[in-house]
């Protein structure tokens, strides 16, 4: 059994939250320079470049890619072996995003209560999910999800027979919707099975895939090449205002459903794709 203070979860955290907002991955930033070198819209390519310039700016002076730094959607994975002392597990999350928000000089974007609309000032609380795992170490991620494309998001039960090609269809639909609203040039986490609550959690999963990486059934992949080429003949473009790259990646995860049900949720990924990764 090994023993941790929860004190590293909640330093861990912290430095997580501003690394994710200062820091674009690189396969985000390379996404950004092949999209500029085949975009066929002068505007289109302007904006990429300003993108990618962005992005440099951001990493340079250390501060945050985009003024919406987001609600911290944080993944744990646990392992089995590990024991936590000096607190509560969850309490040093939300500490940690608390302490990464204010000495990150991150936006605080959360309201406590969605009617009252009173802003806690801390960004907490964090929306988090915890996996128990074999082993003895914790690997966290910090998702911090921009509200714009988090609203274009869409979930729906398609009748079984409705397939493929009605997956397809929903998902243009969605991307159609969206539009400019979004930020494009977008990453697009699709979530196809489960339940209600599983299909739009393992969308949200599916765009935190690399830039580039397909999925490991044949089938899938394929979808997925299908689908981000049908995305980017919308013509949506760079921020909505024209080209041929209105999404850099489209990413599908699968779940075992019920026989009489035919899940798909679609989570949009803003081009401020950011993501960071630690473990302890």
């Amino acid at each position: 059994m090994r023993t941790i203070h929860v004190n590293e979860i909640k330093d861990t955290v912290a430095n997580l939250c501003w690394e994710a907002c200062y820091y674009l991955p690189d396969d985000v930033v390379n996404g950004f320079k092949k999209a500029e070198e085949k975009e066929i819209s002068p505007l289109g390519k302007s904006i990429l470049n300003q993108l990618i310039e962005n992005a440099e700016v951001a990493a340079t002076e250390h501060m945050p890619y985009c003024h919406d730094t987001g609600l911290a959607i944080i993944y744990v994975e646990v392992g089995q072996d590990v024991h936590f002392i000096g607190g509560t597990f969850q309490d040093s999350i939300h500490e940690g995003v608390k302490k990464g928000y204010s000495e990150g000089f991150l936006r605080k974007s959360v309201v406590g209560d969605p009617l009252l609309r009173v802003n806690t000032n801390t960004n907490t609380p964090a929306i988090i999910h915890t996996d128990i795992v074999p082993g003895d170490q914790v690997k966290i991620t910090v998702l911090p999800k921009g509200g714009g494309s988090e609203n274009m998001s869409a979930m729906k039960f398609l009748l079984p027979g409705e397939g493929v090609e009605g997956v397809k269809k929903f998902v243009l639909e969605t991307i159609e919707a969206a539009g400019g609203k979004a930020c494009p040039p977008i990453m697009v986490g699709v979530g196809i099975g489960g339940s209600f609550d599983k299909v739009t959690g393992i969308a949200k999963e599916a765009i935190m895939r690399e830039v580039g990486v397909y999925h490991h059934e044949p089938h899938i992949a394929q979808l997925e090449k299908e689908l981000l080429e049908d995305i980017n003949k919308t013509g949506i473009g760079p921020q909505g205002l024209g080209g041929i790259n209105t999404a850099l990646s489209v990413a599908i995860e699968t779940y075992a459903c019920h026989i009489t049900a035919l899940p798909v949720a679609v989570n949009i990924q803003c081009h401020a794709a950011r993501k960071k990764t630690a473990i302890i």
